[in-house]
């Protein structure tokens, strides 16, 4: 691995670490499925789905509470896409 990789690599981990400190919300089944997200689709994500999880994580959690559980939709497209496929997520 080359030193820009290496130092890629790095940054990334340290931004992982920290989104998972901001995942936590004290729910435990928003909590998973947070964590769901990071550990299988945040490496690979594009910028732009990067960005709408970052407004996401913005969202109140008696809001997401709502989406998650299909009792709301969120008005946001972007934000409902992503909400559908971190439900969609295999436990």
């Amino acid at each position: 691995m080359s030193e820009a990789e290496t130092s890629r690599a790095e940054r990334d981990e340290i931004e992982l670490r920290r989104l998972r400190w901001r995942c936590r919300r004290g729910m435990r089944e928003l909590d998973q499925l947070f964590g769901r997200y990071l550990d299988r689709v945040w490496k690979q994500a594009s910028d732009a789905e990067r960005g709408v999880f970052l407004r996401l994580l913005e969202t109140e959690d008696d809001k997401l509470w709502h989406w998650f559980m299909g009792h709301e939709t969120a008005s946001d497209a972007e934000l409902d896409r992503l909400v559908q496929s971190i439900r969609a997520l295999p436990p």
